[in-house]
């Protein structure tokens, strides 16, 4: 059973290296774990830290948005013939050890993919994230009609199955919500396990800007209509 962890990255050379020195190097059920980094374009020296401790680091020549290196590393990973893939932010903001629990319902053949929540315990998320988590998650239900706790989580795992039927057209965050929509597009089994979120000064302030929710609303209309026709 090989599992490949997937890591966007943009300018997070003041993480990625620990990030990927605090993956876990065994689980449960799994013979193989293979970190990929899609670095999208970074202005700093994330590629070289990343490339010290993985081989496995894809770079783009020009910063194209999280959902495009998302795609990158999900074709990766099926190039690579994974069985599992694992996403997770490059930040630090999520927890190593939370992989083996986000796994467990694929390796138990419970689920085809496992969204790993913080809206189940938010201690510590700033109010403005718990306020633009639960809007997201309400217009990701109206425009694909399938609801989740957390939407736009970083951290999920995909079956094999998942991977292969999945298609995207995001570019950005709206990926998150796309991969929702591919859910119920592809009648996927879908569970979601409590994860703890790692709030720094740093990890606050990346990610989305609920400011620009009108603009992935948007995206996600026309994601939608582009579905519609495949």
């Amino acid at each position: 059973m090989k599992l490949a962890i997937v890591i966007p990255a943009y300018n997070e050379a003041e993480t990625i290296g620990n990030v990927l020195k605090n993956l876990p190097k065994k689980l449960n059920g799994v013979d193989q774990i293979v970190p990929i980094v899609v670095d999208d374009g970074s202005m700093d020296k994330t590629y070289d830290l990343a490339k010290k401790n993985t081989r496995y680091v894809i770079r783009h020549v020009v910063n194209l948005g999280v959902g495009a290196a998302t795609t990158t590393g999900f074709e990766a990973a099926k190039r690579l013939n994974s069985d599992i893939v694992v996403t997770m932010d490059a930040d630090g903001q999520h927890n190593p050890n939370d992989i083996k629990k986000i796994i467990k319902p694929i390796l138990d053949r419970k689920a085809d993919i496992v969204i790993g929540t913080r809206m189940l315990t938010i201690a510590g998320m700033p109010i403005i994230k718990i306020i633009g988590n639960w809007f997201m998650n309400f217009i990701t239900f109206l425009v694909f009609r399938k609801w989740t706790t957390d939407s736009q989580s970083g951290m999920k795992a995909l079956n094999k199955k998942a991977c292969t039927l999945m298609t995207f057209h995001s570019l950005g965050y709206e990926i998150c919500s796309e991969i929702i929509g591919e859910v119920k597009r592809n009648n996927l089994a879908m569970k979601e396990i409590p994860i703890e979120t790692i709030y720094t000064d740093y990890s606050k302030i990346k990610g989305q800007n609920w400011l620009n929710g009108a603009n992935v609303l948007i995206k996600m209309i026309t994601i939608r209509l582009l579905g519609k026709k495949r």
